[in-house]
This record gives C-alpha cells, structure tokens and sequence, in this order.
C-alpha cells in the first residue's frame, strides 16, 4: 500500500484532499496556528504558502522577489510540537532583519503529519528551511542559529547532514522549482550538474552529496561525525532490511553468539508518530510491554533484547518462520483467472476457514492475556510453513484491557469506527479480515461501512461453501452502529449497492455523471473534481489523467452532455497555465491542448502549444503518459487539424528523437534483468504508437518498423502466468493493466497488425500473443476498478479489441464485476480510486475512467476511445442495455 494516500484521506470523508486543508473544528480549512504564522508580514518581504509551507521572500527595491542562487546548501530544521512555536519564532527573529529567505511549516497538525510513521522519509522532520545566498553565509547561519537554538530536539532528518547534536541539519540540494523528467519518466526536481546539465535533486533518504560539489571544510567535523556511528560492535549481524517506515527500519539478521534468526526493529525518537502523538521509540516500548506479558503463548515472537545505538532504540525479538497472509493472494486465489475452477473456489473457501479460525483463536488468546492488539491487519498475521497455525507480529500500537482506549494505529481497510474501544476494536478487524480474505477491499469501509454487505453478498455468490453465518455475523459486526447499516440476512442484502448497475445504460451514464458534476468545486483553484492525489502537483488538477481536461473529455464523448461551467474554469485556469506544469499528453499540457481542441476551443490549443514549445520539451522521456510519444501525437494532430506547418516540423522533430531512443534501448538494453518499464504508458508501447500513426499519415516504412521493434521490446518485458495470460514483469510483481500492463501494450499490439499483418514480432505467433492479453484482461477479480489500473481498462480493451477470445459475454461478465466495487455519491453510481481509501472522478483512477470505458462497451457506434486510440471496426455490441426513457 502507498502510505502517502493515508494522509491525503484525513481531510475529507469522500474525497483524496490536501492535508492543510483538515481542521479540527470540522470547517473546510484551518487557519495557521502557530503564533509566528500569524504575524504580520514585514514591509519589504512578501509571504504565500505552497502546499504545506509558509514562505517568507525577501523584496527587491522594485517589488518583486529578490533573486537569490538556484540552488547550493541548504539548511533545515526539524521540531516537536512542544518546541515547534520557539524554534520557528526563533528563525523569523533571526532571518528578518538579516534579509534570508525562509519557510516553516505553519500549523502543528502540518507538522504533525510530516512526523507521522506512515509519512515520506525524504520529507520527514523538516520543520523550517533556511536559504543561505552563498557557503559563507551557510556556516554562519549554522554557527548563530546553533547557538540559539541549542539544546532544542527533533526527529533526525534522514536526508541531511547533521549540525553537532542541536535541531539544525544541512543539505545541497534545488532552491528555485526548476523541473526534469527522472528515469522512471516522472517529472522532479532538479538541480544543475558540473555541466549545466537539469539532474533529479536526489532526495533518498540518505545523506549524499552530489560528484560535482565538494564538501565545505567547515561540514567535514560533522561528516566525520556521523561516519562514526557503527554497529560492529553489536552481537548481532544485520542482514536484511524488511521494512522501512518514517518511526525506523526493520530488520532480519543473526545473534552472532548462537546462530539464532532475529528481527531487530529501530524507532526513531521524535518520529513515526501515531495519533495520540507516541513516537517511535514510546510505540517500541509498548510493544516490548506487549511481548512480555504475552510470552509462552506461542502467538507472538519472543523479546531477546533491549538497546540503544546513538539515540536510536532497538527490539530484537525472535524470527518468526512462515509468510504474511497477504502473500498467499497472488498464488492461491481462485478469482485471479479468466475461467475459475469451482474446485479450486471451494478448496480455497475451505483453506480461508481454517485460517481465519487460527487467527480468531490467536485473538482469543492474546485478549486472555490483557492485551488489545489494535492493528490486526493481513499483513501482521504470520501463517506458519505447515499452514495450520499463525503468529501475529507488529504489537507496537498494542495496549492493556484495562485501558479501553481508541485505536492510534491501524492498517485503513481494518480501521475501527470512532466507537470502538478496548477489544472491540480487536473483533471489528477480525470481521474485517473474514471479507477481506475473499474480496480484500475493506479499504472501502473508511468510505462507508455499510459496503461489507454488499460484499458480502459478492462472496457468497462467488463461493458457495462459505456458510452464510459466517459473513453475515462479520457484517452485523462492521455495520454495528452504523445509522445506514443494511440488514445481513437473507438474499436481500444489497450495502452501499447504488441505484444503478454500470451495466444498466444508458442509466449509469446518467447516474455517473450526475455523481461527477456534483462533486465539482468551481469556486477553487486548485482543481474542478476530486481524483487522485497526483492532482495536488503543481498543474496536475488542470490535466487528462487526473484533472478537469479528462473529466470533461469524458463526459463530452460518452453523450454525458458537455460541462460548459467546467469547460470556462478550465479556460480560465489555463489563462496562463501554473508556473512548472508538466508538459506531457496524460500528465499536463500537451493533453489540455488535446482536450480544448476536441472540445472547439482551437486557439485554447495553440496558445498551450506555443507554451509547451517555448520550454525544453525534447528532454522529456519517450512515453506517452508525460514524455515525446504523446506531445508527438498532440502536435501531429494539431497540425493536421490546422495545417499549421511549424506543429508538423516539431511532430517530424519528435519523432526523430524517438526513433533514436528506441534504437539505443533495442541496441544496448534487451537483457533479462533490464529495469527498464514496458507498457503504454510508460513504455515503449506508446512511442510505438506515435510511430504507428505517423505512418498511417504518411506511409513512411521507417515507422512501421520501428513502432514494430518498440512493441517487442515490451513484449520481451512480458511473462505468461500459469493460467496463459500475458503479464508485464516487473521484476517484483507482475501487470496486466492498461497503463503499465499487457492490456496497454495488446491494444497498440491490434493498431499496429492491422498495418503489418504478417510481422513476426521477433519469432512470437501474433494471434496466440493477443488471446494471452486477452486471458490477463478477463480475470474474475480486480482489486480496483479504474482505468488505468482496474477492471475498467480492461473493458476498453476487450470492447476494442478484434481478438477473437473478446466475447459479448465477456465483456459483459467483466461489466457486470465492475459493479462490485461500485458506490454511492449522494445517491449517484461512483467509484473509488487508487488505493480504495476515497471515491475519485477522475479519468485515470476514478468514475470518468469507468464511465468512458463503459460508453466504450455499450455505445459503440459513438466511437468512445482514449486519445489516438480510436475505435477498431468490429461488429455492432450485443451487450444488452436498457432504452432511453
């Protein structure tokens, strides 16, 4: 799970939402709480906030912003809650008259949550930052500051240099927003190398100094320093890094005295907070008190030590044998597939009983002992190597019966209701876990509770031998409370089911976009509808994949009406478009420019393009989501539209870049253990169709065959599964989805057969290549429904496709399952988004995405389709829906 989106989803029950934006009082946004937030601005210094910080600027003599190098040292300085007010009063008193620019996190529930344990380790304990104009100044300010500041704590932050043993740490790294695309095609700051070349300002979570820059003398005391700290001289051997969270890292390695496995957890102090504000360090202390007191039981590891390396504190606990019970899904599920066994459903069915009984037994016994476990998840429960019994691991957030309290920690498809105390909380994760062992998207419970009966029903439909008591008691337990919890028994139990089906259309049409249009927020800046949380970036509520650009193109195309509201905040907020937006098809400016001239705003369009051409576009990546391969495509398309011959010059330009870049990787980059992306998005599958479409409009031979070799490059990146679908390997799991799966690559795969249908795709049977994607498009179970990355996609594949395997029933079938993870939105059909915490209406992730792959299903003589993507000709869908009324 990405732990980023846990943040994003504390401000708002339904939607992904900026974290400076949760009050405590309820109310859309909180003001800045620390009293130096609130001071007034001096005169000769201007202030704004981005995103979580405060910015203090100092003004030139004519106003504007006094400009300062672009990047150099930099310092920081991290804070507690209790120190966080002196420390940040403290810089504005120092940097104010001196005339250095600066910025602090303004309100402590901010920072509270850049400390959190699930927080960003690049990000975590950076309270104020301080921009010195040269490494002078950077060694006196950390000579002066240290001396105020001195004897004040903080979290260490990981990716600095530490200043002595104060609150004051020091890194090279980017001052002014200046943008480069990294190697996973993702645009990031930059800085300038020793050759002026834009670089990713590297932001691990290690101190590093770039090769073109020297360590300043005056920091070479503090390098040594922190060199110093070894663990050498433990009797213990680190050998592997399990796990790594903002509290501190986990650990596998040896008690060197015995040869003994152990697990040596690390807390961090002052980071890795929970929500009664325990640190790291305060969290392994009560997992130690846990484990003791639950010692003998056999259901928890054993203690086997206690000690400190610096300020850091260590837990060695007992090696537990066996695999997390998250693990088994990708190998023993039985919905995973296109074609289900109904004996393997029912021996998994029985195999989830037996399992789910050890569990709630392992419970038992742990409530015996006086101890609440609070966060019972799938990925703390430890199946034993004879899968008869489990071991339950990770007691950090873990308390005594007696205190009763609420829950501080928690995985979110396992997170109690506000209600829940003491060993309650135990039982509703527990009811949690007998869904989520079948369907495991009880994420969507933070959203509504009164979903698990809808699931419910799902379940038992899918496997018939699970006795109904068994998910109805789970249900009455997570609806218990609850003012809208549905009945659990009996066939009737139909949830958080919305009024509409997706495959009643054009009713879910309608419905879908009613759920879109009144989520809406005209009235601010910073995006029109709620999505994903990449819209937070800067431009990213403007784009295709994420933003205003795609909802509208969504609605426009599958008869849903145009927005013309949402069309004239578009228009407005592209007048101009924000200062570093990305210059990508799906990810910025290129697909606005699409989506305006698509929707008759021609000169909207152009004027974007002229902006994009004005940057350094050919340094972009080669995909298609941010890189040429779409900007390729906009500008070729542009220039057809117009017949302006300078787009057609830059599309020939970008081309040409392209074919380069395909070249070298098939060159120098085919080898088996290659990091390299496949996919539409991502990979070469996307310039593949850039060239593919070139040819069609000039029929230059050159691209066709190079669009033909950038497909068997992704297609060497490809793995059949055992059931015979075709999977994109990632090294670490496998994808059969739109964006970065099969499903992508199989539908430039069907665009580029129709030119060359003989081609040999580098020795693979064509035909038997398309019925594999089809196989990975046409499983029973997708964890998430959108387009990118859901079931939705693979009904835009499968309604596109000429592959003989797409079937009306199968398609259909796949409509039908769409609906499982289905919810209300005031009453409308809507779906949630990446991660399943919130609903989103976004194209990517969320209900414009579904509703687009849905008009492509059920209205094919609309000619639905994603960009440059469109229709192939195909016999008129059978796929019955309802008539218009």
């Amino acid at each position: 799970m990405d732990k980023r989106y846990e943040v994003y989803a504390l401000a708002d029950p339904h939607f992904y939402e900026t974290p400076e934006r949760l009050a405590a009082d309820g109310k859309a946004r909180a003001l800045p709480e620390f009293g130096t937030a609130r001071r007034p601005v001096p005169d000769g210094w201007r202030s704004d906030t981005n995103g979580e910080w405060l910015n203090l600027t100092p003004l030139a003599a004519d106003g504007t912003p006094r400009q300062g190098p672009k990047q150099g040292w930099k310092i920081h300085a991290s804070a507690t809650r209790e120190n966080a007010e002196k420390i940040a009063s403290t810089v504005w008193d120092y940097c104010i008259p001196r005339g250095i620019p600066f910025k602090f996190v303004p309100a402590p529930h901010l920072l509270h949550l850049r400390n959190a344990k699930y927080a960003s380790r690049d990000t975590s304990g950076k309270f104020v930052t301080v921009y010195p104009a040269d490494d002078e100044q950077c060694h006196r300010i950390l000579e002066e500051l240290d001396e105020l500041l001195r004897g004040l704590e903080g979290p260490y932050i990981l990716t600095d240099l530490r200043w002595g043993d104060g609150p004051l740490y020091v890194r090279y790294g980017a001052f002014a927003r200046r943008m480069v695309v990294n190697e996973r095609g993702t645009l990031v700051t930059a800085v300038e190398d020793g050759e002026g070349r834009l670089v990713p300002d590297n932001r691990e979570p290690a101190f590093h100094v770039p090769d073109w820059v020297p360590l300043p003398a005056f920091l070479k005391p503090h390098a040594d320093a922190r060199n110093a700290q070894t663990v050498a001289d433990l009797p213990y051997r680190f050998e592997k890094a399990l796990h790594f969270s903002n509290g501190g890292g986990v650990y596998r390695g040896t008690d060197t005295r015995d040869g003994r496995k152990v697990v040596l957890k690390e807390g961090r102090p002052h980071a890795g907070l929970a929500a009664d504000g325990a640190d790291a360090i305060a969290r392994l202390e009560r997992e130690k008190a846990a484990l003791e007191r639950l010692s003998g039981l056999g259901v928890a590891p054993e203690v086997r030590d206690w000690f400190l390396i610096g300020d850091h504190r260590f837990l060695v606990m007992d090696y537990v044998e066996g695999r997390a019970l998250n693990a088994f899904f990708a190998e023993r599920h039985p919905l995973l597939c296109s074609d289900p066994d109904p004996d393997a459903i029912a021996a998994y069915a029985d195999w989830v009983l037996r399992i789910n009984a050890a569990v709630e037994k392992a419970v038992a016994a742990v409530h015996e002992r006086g101890i609440v476990f609070n966060d019972l998840h799938l990925f703390n429960i430890m199946v034993d190597p004879d899968e008869q019994g489990v071991t339950l691991i990770d007691f950090e957030a873990a308390t005594r019966v007696e205190e009763d309290g609420g829950q501080m920690l928690a995985h979110p498809g396992f997170w109690a209701p506000l209600d829940r105390s003491g060993t309650d909380i135990d039982r509703y994760a527990l009811a949690c876990l007998r869904i989520a062992l079948f369907l495991p998207v009880t994420s969507l419970f933070v959203v509504d509770r009164s979903k698990a009966a809808h699931l419910a029903e799902i379940i038992a439909a899918e496997f018939p031998t699970v006795p109904r008591e068994f998910l109805d008691e789970a249900v009455a337990e997570i609806t218990r409370g609850s003012a809208d919890a549905p009945p659990v028994t009996g066939r009737g139990a139909t949830g958080a089911a919305p009024r509409v089906e997706p495959g009643d259309w054009p009713a879910a049409r309608d419905s879908m976009a009613a759920a879109i249009l009144a989520s809406a927020t005209p009235d601010r800046d910073d995006r029109l509808f709620p999505g994903d949380v990449a819209q937070f970036a800067t431009g990213g509520g403007l784009g295709l994949a994420h933003g205003a650009a795609g909802v509208l193109l969504a609605l426009d195309q599958t008869g849903a009406a145009r927005h013309e509201q949402g069309e004239q905040w578009l228009l407005d907020h592209t007048d101009p478009v924000p200062p570093g937006t990305a210059l990508g098809l799906y990810d910025g400016i290129a697909g606005i420019a699409y989506a305006m001239e698509r929707m008759g705003h021609r000169q909207r369009a152009l004027d974007l393009v002229d902006r994009l051409l004005g940057e350094k576009w050919q340094r972009l990546s080669t995909g298609l989501n941010g890189g040429l391969a779409g900007v390729g495509l906009v500008l070729d398309h542009l220039a057809r539209a117009t017949g302006e011959s300078t787009l057609a010059d830059r599309a020939r330009e970008a081309a040409g870049i392209v074919a380069e870049r395909i070249v070298h990787v098939r060159d120098t980059d085919r080898t088996p253990d290659s990091k390299r992306q496949a996919g539409l998005m991502r990979g070469l599958s996307g310039p593949a169709l850039f060239l593919l479409r070139l040819y069609e409009h000039t029929g230059d031979p050159e691209h066709l065959a190079l669009a033909g070799t950038a497909l068997e490059l992704d297609l060497d990146r490809c793995r059949t599964s055992s059931d015979g679908g075709l999977h994109v390997d990632e090294g670490w799991r496998t994808m059969p989805y739109l964006a970065d799966g099969s499903a992508g690559v199989g539908m430039v795969l069907d665009d580029y057969l129709r030119a060359a249908p003989d081609a040999d795709l580098g020795g693979r049977d064509a035909e038997q290549v398309r019925a594999s994607v089809i196989t990975a498009a046409t499983s029973r179970f997708y964890v998430q429904p959108g387009l990118f990355e859901g079931r939705a996609g693979m009904i835009l594949h499968l309604a596109r496709t000429t592959a003989p395997g797409a079937t009306d029933a199968r398609i259909a079938a796949q409509i039908d399952a769409l609906g499982w993870l289905s919810m209300p939105y005031k009453g409308e059909l809507a779906f949630p988004g990446h991660q399943m915490m919130r609903l989103s209406m976004d194209l990517a992730s969320g209900t414009a995405g579904c509703l687009l792959a849905l008009g492509a299903a059920m209205e094919p003589e609309r000619g639905v389709h994603l960009p440059f993507l469109p229709p192939l000709r195909r016999p008129q869908s059978r796929l019955r829906h309802r008539p218009e009324s």
